[in-house]
Parts: C-alpha cells; structure tokens; sequence
C-alpha cells in the first residue's frame, strides 16, 4: 500500500500544537515556534493555491462550451 492510499489519522498536527502546554518554552523558542508555524502556513496556502488553480484548468478544459 503506497503511503498516499493510507487512511489519514484521526485528528491533525495542528490540534496536537494546540493542546500543547507552552509554559516550558523560553521567550526565544516561542519565537522559533512562530516561525516554523508561519513558514508552515505559507507552505499549505501555496499548495492550496496550486491545488484550486489545478482545478480550475481542469473545470475549464473539460466544461462544456457556452456554459
């Protein structure tokens, strides 16, 4: 079974992150975490971007003319 066909976990990383107690973390890896996170979010906005562009050429190319 190829890795992309396994079922998804229950639950996600970023509920995980969220349940996490912050409290042992220093000023300086906080601002480590923020980081990683925001280079994180921008990683899942460009795939989402390519992702509905993909499928905007796809609706296009098989759309029916006129519609």
């Amino acid at each position: 079974m190829e890795e992309d066909d396994r079922p998804r976990a229950k639950g996600d990383a970023a509920s995980k992150l969220a349940a996490e107690d912050l409290a042992p973390y220093s000023q300086d890896e906080l601002g480590e975490r923020i980081a990683l996170l925001e280079a994180e979010i921008d990683r899942v906005k460009a795939h989402r971007d390519k992702v509905a562009a993909h499928r905007a050429a796809a609706d296009a190319l098989f759309s029916s003319p006129g519609s």
